[in-house]
């Protein structure tokens, strides 16, 4: 079948605490990854997950397992990775940061020492089809979690979201994209409740599972009743001038975010120093301004809302936003990530 390996749903659930103690159906979606709870992450698990990485290694070639799995902690994480256990799991951690450059940090930080003890690489991830796309948690201010339901502002989310995935694929280890961000889309958040189908949402009685926003069908042409996605059309409606982020009209065009995203995979395949290794040489550099060294390159970072001079790095590689660069030194704008190569 050419099956080279497999995504794990729900890693962390395959086994309860003794008495099968109860917690209750409110908010359940809320409380992912922020407690250990009865029916998650309990210790039982890794025994199933070394008995499944035996067969796996039955095969030939490299057959791969990755955890999706809602964990308190990145160190709990890691227990999921181990040697005789699986080979990747999402860090979610990572995940619902802030656009912040000294909680990106820390979280970059912890994330690396946790995976170093364990071998395993560690992963970097934006979004998925459980929480608000990244590019409207981004519009909107921070703190309010990774399920939003405003739009915010959609130019500054677009901005930070770019910004983002140009520092997801300069650090080292494994990004994984989640369908319809190199598009640029953002989460469909006024879907009225007769087209919903995430059962958390009838569960919860309309308080809870908005995951519906995120899973809307991607759109590959720019007109078509579904824009493309199938002559059944669309199982969750699409929203009025979806088409103009469609593949169609974003294929070829300069400065577009699918082109940034085919940029950023072309070179990070052609560069090995970007995703290779296990570690990052921060530099210093202006408040709010991440600078972070790679072999052969450093990756700048503004998360703050205006432009900032900095020293110019070496040659610009590639970029979130236009950058000015004058002589030895370069302005970085708002919301921006620059590749430079040294």
């Amino acid at each position: 079948m050419g099956v080279d390996g497999f995504r794990v749903d729900v890693a962390h659930g395959l086994v309860k605490a003794e008495g099968l103690p109860d917690l209750g159906a409110h908010d359940q979606l809320k409380l992912l990854g922020n407690d250990v709870m009865p029916f998650f992450d309990q210790d039982g698990v890794h025994e199933i997950y070394r008995s499944w990485r035996t067969i796996l290694d039955e095969y030939p070639g490299e057959r791969i397992a990755v955890a999706e799995a809602w964990t308190p902690t990145v160190e709990r994480t890691a227990n999921y990775v181990r040697p005789d256990e699986m080979h990747q799991a999402f860090n979610f951690q990572y995940l619902g940061t802030a656009w912040d450059a000294a909680e990106l940090r820390k979280v970059i930080d912890i994330s690396l020492d946790a995976m170093r003890p364990v071998g395993a690489p560690t992963t970097w991830v934006l979004s998925n089809h459980d929480v608000t796309r990244h590019a409207t948690r981004f519009a909107n201010p921070a703190g309010l979690g990774t399920q939003i339901r405003t739009p915010g502002d959609r130019e500054l989310g677009l901005r930070r979201a770019r910004a983002a995935t140009l520092l997801m694929l300069a650090l080292p280890g494994s990004a994984y994209v989640y369908q319809g961000e190199e598009l640029g889309l953002p989460d469909v958040t006024d879907l009225p409740d007769e087209a919903r189908q995430d059962p958390s949402f009838f569960r919860a009685e309309g308080q809870d599972g908005f995951r519906d926003g995120c899973r809307v069908p991607i759109p590959w042409n720019r007109e078509g009743t579904s824009y493309g996605f199938g002559a059944g059309g669309s199982w969750l409606p699409q929203p009025a001038g979806w088409g103009e982020l469609s593949v169609e009209a974003q294929t070829g065009v300069e400065g577009s975010t699918l082109e940034l995203y085919r940029a950023a995979i072309a070179a990070r395949r052609e560069h090995p120093g970007l995703g290779a290794g296990a570690d990052v040489e921060w530099l210093d550099g202006p408040e709010g301004v991440l600078v972070l060294g790679r072999p052969g390159f450093v990756c700048t970072v503004n998360t703050t809302g205006a432009p900032v001079r900095i020293a110019a790095r070496g040659r610009v590689l590639l970029a979130s936003a236009p950058v000015t660069v004058d002589g030895a030194e370069a302005v970085l704008p708002a919301d921006t990530t620059v590749w430079w190569t040294v």
